[in-house]
């Protein structure tokens, strides 16, 4: 029994390398969670398309030309000029202005920054890629139309709902 032994082997294993482990694994997280600036900043943005140099022009006006043919019914005509809205596809929303004059059957088209007159809210169908403006006169007479109209139903149900009585209000009492 001389013989050496080896030293005793203890049966619980040191928590040191397991704590190592987590602390790189953790570390290893956080880098991978940082945002990658540096890295983006690095990399040349792509070049953009080379843009043709002025056909997106023609293409708009005669996209405008196609959807006013379609719908020029609708169009409020002030001396022979008006003012459309056409519905961008990219902007989502009513954002490309034109001035529409017109010289018997033919339309000539200019873009215009936005629109200058009120946006037209009686008669035009709820899904038209176009809006349509009127003038302000227009848009009163409009206005003094339907307030008038107003008026006249509210009478006729005042005097429906007080019997219907035939003989006018006038005080005479028919004597």
């Amino acid at each position: 029994m001389d013989e050496e032994s080896p030293p005793p082997v203890s049966s619980k294993p040191s928590q040191v390398p397991s704590w190592v482990t987590l602390g790189f694994v953790l570390g290893a997280l956080f880098v991978l969670a940082l945002p990658r600036k540096a890295n983006e900043a690095a990399q040349p943005a792509p070049a953009p398309a080379a843009a043709p140099s002025k056909p997106a022009e023609p293409v708009r006006i005669s996209t405008i030309e196609a959807v006013f043919a379609a719908w020029d019914r609708f169009a409020v005509w002030s001396g022979d000029t008006t003012e459309v809205a056409l519905w961008s596809p990219e902007t989502k929303s009513f954002s490309e202005c034109y001035e529409v004059r017109r010289f018997g059957d033919t339309y000539f088209f200019r873009t215009i920054p936005s629109l200058t007159r009120p946006v037209l809210a009686h008669g035009v169908v709820e899904d038209s890629p176009l809006e349509f403006t009127e003038t302000a006169k227009q848009r009163q007479q409009w206005l003094d139309e339907v307030s008038k109209e107003n008026q006249r139903a509210f009478l006729e149900g005042v005097h429906q709902s007080f019997g219907g009585a035939t003989t006018p209000l006038t005080g005479d009492t028919g004597k």
